[in-house]
């Protein structure tokens, strides 16, 4: 079974249901944590009352300095829901690991941003070196990631399409909300991957809801693509697509057809101005609540739950 661990301005935890056990680590980063893991193993099997998770304050559960890498378009409904069509070439983005954030905290809206959109994602979290040129199999995946946590790829949508620029679309602070728990997975729970339900809510209503198996890249494939040309290491983070239901979607054909045959410029301010109608954007006040689990609780990543606001 997955051990779920939780971190504080206080250090490490082992959560076990609704209250927490502290690890005694000298970890401060993540990557030392996983190297530390019989300290987890002995948190995990001790005795003690514990500490209730509600009276405790999660950071991330991935440190920063690390590499925060993301898949783009890896979910069939995210695909239909961005028309495409066929098949969609793997593809690969960094976002700046400054923009990592925790779990409970704001999300903020910059200034500049009206068109501000969620992206549930399941994070893998490096659990050993992935040298370039690493071939990974299936059953080789237990050897390279060390657990699951929650992700959300807040984005800007005016600056990723109209700069077509995902680094600073996706980059700016606070938007890789992480956590609450970083899972550490023993092999045999790699079997259920497929079983996790990504959900997400804004202000209790349901947007986004797939598994697994909506996923068209799954982690052996990404992590092999990826090795051909990035170095990943332990406590490193990899952001795996997210499911249809995001606010932006693909215009109707008619609409692309006109919208091709007007000058940028002109093409983007029609398409926003139409976008300024949709709800489904972020808005300050707005909450975010997402959750990543197995039907059977088997590998569940707890509640995200982060409030939206504007920049001061």
């Amino acid at each position: 079974m997955s051990t779920n661990v939780l971190r504080t301005a206080d250090g490490w935890w082992v959560v076990r249901g609704d209250r927490a056990v502290p690890v005694e680590t000298k970890a401060v980063t993540t990557a030392e944590l996983l190297a530390d893991r019989d300290a987890v193993r002995e948190a995990a099997a001790s005795g003690g009352p514990g500490t209730p998770v509600a009276d405790l304050v999660a950071l991330s559960p991935v440190t920063t300095p690390c590499r925060v890498v993301a898949q783009m378009v890896n979910y069939r409904s995210h695909a239909r829901d961005s028309g495409f069509k066929g098949d969609i070439p793997p593809a690969f983005f960094r976002k700046a690991s400054g923009s990592v954030s925790g779990p409970s905290e704001v999300v903020v809206r910059p200034s500049r941003v009206k068109f501000l959109d969620y992206e549930i994602e399941l994070g893998l979290v490096m659990g050993a070196p992935l040298p370039v040129g690493t071939v990974v199999e299936e059953r080789d995946l237990p050897s390279y990631v060390a657990g699951l946590v929650i992700t959300n790829d807040v984005s800007a949508r005016e600056v990723q399409l109209t700069k077509t620029q995902f680094y600073e679309s996706k980059s700016y602070p606070t938007f890789t909300p992480t956590g609450p728990y970083l899972s550490l997975l023993e092999p045999e729970d790699f079997a259920h991957l497929l079983d996790l339900r990504l959900k997400l809510s804004v202000n209790g209503e349901l947007r986004q809801d797939r598994t697994l198996a909506d996923m068209i890249v799954r982690p052996a494939q990404a992590l092999t693509l990826l090795a051909r040309f990035q170095t990943l290491d332990a406590g490193d983070l990899l952001l795996t697509g997210t499911p249809g239901g995001t606010a932006l979607k693909a215009p109707p054909k008619a609409v692309e057809k006109i919208g091709a045959l007007l000058p940028p410029a002109v093409k983007w301010k029609a398409f926003f101005k139409s976008q300024a109608k949709n709800p489904r954007y972020l808005n300050p006040g707005d909450v975010i609540t997402a959750t990543i689990a197995t039907p059977d609780g088997r590998i569940c990543l707890g509640e995200q739950r982060t409030p939206v606001a504007a920049a001061n």
